[in-house]
């Protein structure tokens, strides 16, 4: 490990981040609160500049909650390295 701020030797932080666990806890939430996202546009204003934000936001709750899930499991796998001038980030998400 480097020194901090000595460019010869840069500092390495490599970080794994579980994606999968984090989902299998957080997906009874977004199920739960799923039917808000139907609700949601009930809730806006009645004039005609919400009208398109009304329209725009309407969504399947359960449609959406479950297409959050599949991005966040088809993420596993990902690595991202990222070289700054006085550290060096190793990122695995999994």
């Amino acid at each position: 490990m480097g020194r901090r701020g000595d460019p010869a030797h840069p500092t390495r932080i490599g970080l794994w981040l579980p994606l999968t666990p984090l989902w299998l806890i957080l997906s009874p939430f977004a199920l739960l609160l799923a039917p808000l996202v139907a609700l949601a546009p009930r809730m806006l204003p009645d004039n005609p500049h919400a009208a398109g934000v009304r329209t725009a936001i309407t969504a399947h709750p359960y449609r959406a909650a479950f297409a959050i899930g599949a991005v966040l499991l088809s993420m596993s796998g990902t690595v991202v390295d990222v070289d700054a001038p006085g550290a060096t980030i190793h990122i695995r998400i999994f």
